[in-house]
C-alpha cells in the first residue's frame, strides 16, 4: 500500500539574537487536537503548493510576518499521528529573518516568544522533544526522522543527521 501522508510545514521563527523562538500556545479552540500544547507555526500544504511557499503562507496567516531567511531544518514522518490514525509528513524549517510584527494571538491561540532553553519545560507533543534539539542546534545539521505514533503517543524515533557542508565540500 502506498504511503500517502498529509503533507505539512512546521516553522520555528527565531528572534534576531537567536535566544528566543516564536511559538503558538494552542489554547483557543476547545476541539483542537493540539489543545494546551505549544508548537511551532505551520500547517497543511495546499494542492499545487511547494513546501517553501506553504511555509511562507502559513507564517503570513498565523503570525503576520514575511520570511527573509528560511532554511530546511529537516523532515519528520509521523505514521499514525492524525486523530483518526492518519499519517503525516512534516517539513521543518528554521526562520532566521523576517519582517513584520507578530500579533499576541491568532485563531489557534496565544503567540509567545519563548527562551530556547525554556522550551523543554513547556507542554509539548511528547515526540517534539526528540527533534527540537536538532532544530535548535547551533551547528544546524539537517535531520530526517521517522516517529510512528500509536494512541496519541510516539512509539519510536529513528533519525538520520546530515552534517553541514560548505561550498568546498568540507563538513562543518
Amino acid at each position: 500500500m502506498p504511503y500517502t501522508p498529509v503533507l505539512a510545514t512546521l516553522g520555528y521563527v527565531f528572534s534576531p539574537d537567536r535566544r528566543r523562538v516564536l511559538m503558538v500556545h494552542r489554547n483557543a479552540r476547545p476541539g483542537d487536537a493540539h489543545l494546551g500544547k505549544y508548537n511551532g507555526l505551520g500547517g497543511k500544504l495546499d494542492a499545487g503548493e511547494d513546501v517553501v511557499t506553504g511555509m511562507r503562507r502559513e507564517l503570513r496567516e498565523e503570525a503576520g510576518i514575511e520570511c527573509e531567511a528560511i532554511e530546511l531544518a529537516g523532515t519528520v514522518s509521523w505514521p499514525g499521528f492524525g486523530k483518526n490514525g492518519e499519517d503525516w509528513f512534516g517539513f521543518v524549517f528554521r526562520i532566521d529573518r523576517f519582517t513584520g510584527t507578530p500579533p499576541t494571538a491568532n485563531a489557534e491561540g496565544t503567540l509567545e516568544w519563548i527562551e530556547i532553553d525554556r522550551v523543554s519545560e513547556l507542554p509539548l507533543w511528547e515526540g517534539d522533544r526528540h527533534f527540537l534539539p536538532l532544530v535548535f542546534d547551533p551547528a544546524r545539521p539537517q535531520f530526517h526522522g521517522v516517529m510512528p505514533y500509536r494512541n496519541g503517543r510516539p512509539v519510536s524515533w529513528t533519525v538520520s543527521v546530515l552534517p553541514r557542508v560548505n561550498a568546498a565540500g568540507d563538513k562543518r
